[in-house]
């Protein structure tokens, strides 16, 4: 498919009404960006992006129940279904970006064409142009080569790339996220000004970072592939130093390579719905880097668990999702023997949290394999199996123990307290011990004789 080449477009209704208002008032109207790269990759589009040659007041007047709060010229109108809302943005020209991220002018255009070429890249700068108002036939504008570049398998800048990538610094992230996604080839010299501006993504926020950083997280391409193109173009080491400072890290393990490979393996053998699990993976060995000595990392899973919050604190992630990872990079290097008794399963529980069991196990498993390597039935799946077991049955946390605070209060005259919270830890240590000793009467007479002391 070319430039001018007629495009039959099956529209939801809510796009085709906005464009066909637009049309019949007498201004331009298309679908661009990334719902037309792909429409022309033959994939349903998640977002519909329409642009306009009308001003924003004009776009927001012809639609009530739009809002309009951005100096880019981005009205949002609602769906009347209740759908998302869809996003109509007016044709425009920009200039100056002394931050890397913002234009300092923004110009309202009349033209598509000059709005398509302040894009990224080439496959995002394509637009589609109804025939007519209401009309689902029409035709491709690619002034630029984007649908060529799709069938090439090639990823390049619009026009000059060190301009591109000199007006915003997430471009450069935003390259790898994208070649991956669609199994592209970065032209050379897109390439070139990537690591000629490589430096530059130490300016961009964390949060921007990260989204990125999830995205290619979340993707269904191997993530391993992205990291690598990360490394080659000189990003990993600006944006992760941790992770890239595990590259010539030896592995002892049965598959070959480093531990920065075994790490890129283990969050691939992840399933990419589930992204914050596949970056503990990816970060679950990187306290390696600062504690090899003699063939050993010793603590490198504490160590590790520091690192990753200190990426993740830089990376503005949300406090849910940096206590996960840095728990299960915390926990990770536990060695189970058939010789653990109950009561040490139950405390196992205990200290890495029922919540955090699942994600734990699966962890393990991707370690396993990235390690080439299979657990023997009496390792961590029998751990598994025991885990459930006293789950179902055992008291494990203090709200499962048959006497609470107020009770202690009462029976034992102790003031609430400090000494009221240290029983009941002594308490629930008996019942992890013995499950037997989890009745109102056993715990109260437990308690006296701990109170006595």
């Amino acid at each position: 498919m070319r430039d001018g080449d007629p495009l039959r477009i099956d529209l939801p209704p809510p796009v085709a009404a906005i464009l066909s208002a637009l049309r019949e008032s007498g201004e331009e109207a298309v679908l661009v960006g990334g719902c037309v790269r792909d429409l022309v990759r033959g994939d349903q589009p998640a977002d519909w992006d329409l642009a306009t040659a009308a001003p924003p007041e004009t776009v927001a007047a012809h639609f009530p129940a739009s809002t309009w709060e951005n100096a880019f010229g981005t009205v949002t109108v609602l769906d009347p279904g209740g759908g998302r809302g869809i996003e109509v943005t007016t044709y425009r020209t920009e200039a100056g970006y002394r931050d890397q991220r913002r234009p300092d002018e923004v110009r309202w255009g009349r033209s598509l064409t000059d709005d398509l070429a302040r894009r990224d890249f080439t496959i995002n700068a394509m637009a589609w142009l109804p025939d007519a108002a209401g009309s689902e036939s029409g035709h491709l504008v690619d002034p630029f080569g984007g649908a060529g570049d799709l069938e090439a398998g090639l990823l390049r800048a619009v026009g000059d790339p060190d301009a591109r990538f000199g007006e915003d610094a997430l471009r450069l992230l935003r390259a790898v996220r994208l070649a991956t996604r669609f199994d592209l080839q970065i032209d050379p010299d897109t390439e070139a000004a990537i690591r000629e501006h490589a430096a530059d993504a130490a300016s961009l926020s964390g949060e921007r970072v990260r989204d990125e950083l999830m995205r290619i997280l979340a993707g269904t391409a191997p993530l391993s592939g992205a990291f690598e193109a990360m490394e080659r173009l000189g990003l990993l080491a600006v944006l992760i130093p941790e992770l890239a400072a595990l590259r010539g890290v030896p592995q002892a393990k049965p598959l070959a390579g480093d531990a920065l490979d075994h790490s890129l393996r283990a969050a691939d053998a992840l399933p990419p719905s589930d992204p914050v699990l596949r970056l503990a993976a990816l970060l679950h060995d990187v306290g390696k880097a600062t504690t090899l000595a003699d063939g050993h990392f010793l603590h490198h899973d504490r160590d590790g668990a520091h690192l990753a919050e200190r990426i993740l604190v830089r990376l503005r992630a949300p406090r849910t999702e940096t206590s996960r990872v840095v728990r299960l990079v915390s926990h990770h290097m536990f060695a189970y023997t058939p010789e653990w008794t109950d009561a040490a399963v139950r405390r196992f529980v205990r200290r890495v949290g029922l919540d955090l069991l699942p994600d734990l196990f699966a962890l393990r498993s991707a370690d396993d394999v990235a390690s080439g390597v299979e657990e023997p039935p009496d390792g961590w799946p029998e751990l598994r199996r025991r885990v459930e077991a006293v789950v179902a049955n055992d008291p494990l946390d203090a709200g499962q123990l048959a006497v609470n605070g107020d009770d202690l209060v009462a029976e034992l005259g102790i003031p609430p307290g400090p000494p009221i919270g240290r029983l009941l830890a002594g308490l629930m240590e008996a019942v992890l011990e013995d499950p037997g000793l989890n009745s109102r009467d056993r715990l109260l007479e437990l308690a006296r004789a701990m109170a006595s002391g």
